[in-house]
């Protein structure tokens, strides 16, 4: 295999589908640094692995010698994505774009190689552009052609409003490309349309159309809806190491193979291959498996050190043997009488309300360091201090302050 042809399979790892991939094996072939893109529009100041499959990708093509835009949307954000809206969406003030911006700047490079990475903004063509400038843009696109993205037709079907400011999106995401030059261009599947509108666009200026290549959306804990901070089942890049440890440990057996393929870098695809044989064979258990991959994520957002305290920590827990003390403290204020057992595991989040805690505690599934816990009437004042465990995977360290 040469180094191209390894090259490749290393970027084609984890995508959905790349247009076209004849072409870009033959840049990958010329020798020289591609220019990779990728924009952001800065909406969602949080980042969590959901959004990282883009940025591994992206890092994917740093480690090979290729040049990563990492393109704020400082402009776009202020007309609002409409990728797979119903509704229009409000645009972001300029002011909160600037404070976005920056945070998503302040993650990323947790990632990113920073000194291998260009950080743009796309008001730095768009901000000198004229109305003039921007009409003569809008005329090279009918709206036929907009209309046959999905969710603008799903949209006028139902007879619900498209605003004309909406259609200018894909077409400045479009021009993008032309303006940065780029020979490839990353983005969600939920983007195909808006980046082959680039690939559009750099052959009407004269350029050579960018590939395209797109990235599934993440399933997050769930293992069936995409990751969301909305829906609850994400695991944010900024949380504590050991959120991320027990987070990853939670997922199912299935959805661990996606994420090992999307969001490992450590496990390469010849021996995923290898380690799926072991699980099939009995040879490997998935729970050692989930705790490299859980090691890896939180050594990449929190650092080596924070990583292993985490897999210390929850190793200890799970097998009743090990330094408990690694796991971080989550302090509780509680009146004067204390709090009874229910109340206090919905309150350190192990439980979701505490008729489910009561429940948990018939079923004998509650731990106090270790120790089944059946007493639903005992009260917990303040300077307690303990291991709490919900079933196997759910726990905290507490200590309850008075107040």
């Amino acid at each position: 295999m040469t180094a191209t042809d390894s090259g490749l399979a290393q970027l084609a790892r984890g995508a959905e589908e790349i247009i076209k991939r004849d072409d870009l094996e033959a840049r990958l072939r010329l020798g020289r640094p591609l220019r990779i893109k990728a924009g952001f529009d800065p909406t969602a100041p949080d980042l969590h692995l959901g959004h990282t499959v883009l940025l591994n990708k992206m890092r994917q093509f740093q480690d090979l010698g290729h040049q990563v835009i990492f393109l704020i949307g400082d402009f776009t954000g202020m007309i609002g994505d409409p990728s797979g809206k119903s509704a229009t969406r409000k645009p972001l003030t300029r002011e909160d774009v600037r404070a976005n911006a920056q945070t998503y700047a302040d993650q990323v490079f947790k990632v990113l190689d920073r000194s291998k990475t260009e950080v743009r903004f796309n008001s730095e063509w768009f901000g000198a552009m004229t109305a003039a400038d921007m009409i003569k843009l809008a005329g090279q696109l009918t709206v036929a052609r907009m209309l046959e993205r999905d969710d603008f037709a799903k949209r006028y079907a139902a007879q619900q409003s498209i605003s004309i400011h909406e259609f200018l999106y894909p077409l400045v995401q479009g021009y993008d490309s032309v303006a940065l030059q780029a020979d490839v261009e990353l983005g969600g599947t939920d983007q195909t349309f808006n980046l082959l509108m680039g690939r559009g666009l750099q052959e009407h200026h004269g350029q050579a159309p960018q590939v395209v290549m797109t990235m599934p959306l993440l399933e997050g804990l769930d293992g069936v809806a995409k990751m969301s901070k909305s829906l609850g089942n994400y695991i944010g890049i900024n949380e504590p190491a050991i959120d991320i440890v027990t987070k990853t440990m939670k997922i199912g057996d299935a959805l661990m193979w996606r994420w090992i393929e999307l969001l490992s870098f450590e496990i390469s695809l010849a021996e995923l291959a290898t380690l799926q044989n072991d699980v099939a064979a009995g040879a490997l258990h998935p729970r050692d498996l989930k705790l490299r991959l859980a090691r890896e994520l939180a050594a990449r957002f929190q650092g080596a050190a924070e990583a292993e305290k985490a897999v210390a920590g929850w190793q200890a827990v799970v097998t009743g043997a090990g330094d408990t003390s690694q796991l971080p403290l989550t302090k509780l204020v509680v009146p004067a009488e204390g709090l009874r057992i229910a109340a206090l595991l919905t309150q350190a989040g192990l439980t979701p309300s505490n008729s489910e805690a009561t429940r948990k505690l018939r079923e004998r599934s509650v731990r106090i360091n270790g120790e089944v816990f059946e007493d639903a009437q005992r009260s917990f004042p303040p300077g307690f201090e303990a291991v709490l465990q919900v079933g196997k995977r759910a726990f905290a360290r507490v200590r309850l302050l008075g107040a």
